[in-house]
């Protein structure tokens, strides 16, 4: 990581960016910033399509490259046509801004979707794709928000976590919020470069087990 300053007083007293990568991916974080800065940067910054999460007083900005973003909508597409075929209510939200002013988080998912009613504050589920790591603790703020369900994506697995009764998330082998859904397919089909392709072969699959 490399340090260095940014900003002067209110925007922040450090910067931290991280190596550019081959993904093209790029994460910075900017510490010692008050919800206020946040909400300013954010307004600033609502065009460039820049992601936030903001974390008691640090903020992370992560432009997501060119993998990054194909692999989430490869996920995104192929399980808005699961649910589709097994008429299950989801409402997609993409990567809105979600807010927690009272607790001092905000964040930006990669995807995220209610299920069975519009979303009323915050989402049921909300997918991360991992393909650079790094940066600040976005399972915290999604924690302090009530979001039932996070799946992470990564090194082509979708991993489960479940938010429990304890107010901790817990791994699972399966999805809660949207039971019966065979992840292993998804993911597998989700590591086919070919949208297209990807989305046809998913579909055969699941008209062959209906």
């Amino acid at each position: 990581m490399v340090a260095a300053r940014l900003f002067d007083p209110p925007f922040g007293e450090q910067l931290a960016v991280s190596p550019a990568r081959a993904d093209g991916d790029q994460r910075i974080v900017l510490n010692g910033l008050t919800w206020r800065d946040y909400c300013v940067l954010r307004e600033l910054l609502g065009e460039t399509g820049a992601r936030m999460t903001y974390l008691a007083g640090s903020l992370e900005l992560m432009s997501p490259g060119r993998l990054h973003e194909d692999v989430k909508k490869r996920i995104a597409r192929l399980l808005e046509l699961w649910a589709l075929e097994h008429d299950v209510a989801l409402y997609g939200y993409g990567s809105v801004t979600l807010r927690l002013e009272a607790r001092e988080r905000g964040v930006e998912p990669d995807e995220c979707y209610a299920v069975g009613s519009p979303m009323a504050e915050y989402p049921d589920l909300a997918l991360e794709v991992v393909v650079s790591h790094g940066g600040l603790d976005k399972l915290e703020v999604y924690r302090s928000m009530g979001v039932r369900e996070v799946w992470r994506w990564d090194t082509g697995r979708i991993f489960v976590l479940v938010l429990a009764e304890s107010g901790a998330y817990e791994a699972r082998a399966a999805s809660v919020v949207l039971a019966g859904i065979d992840l292993e397919s998804l993911a597998r089909h989700a590591s086919n470069p070919d949208q297209h392709a990807a989305l046809r072969a998913f579909w055969g699959e699941i008209r062959a087990g209906q």
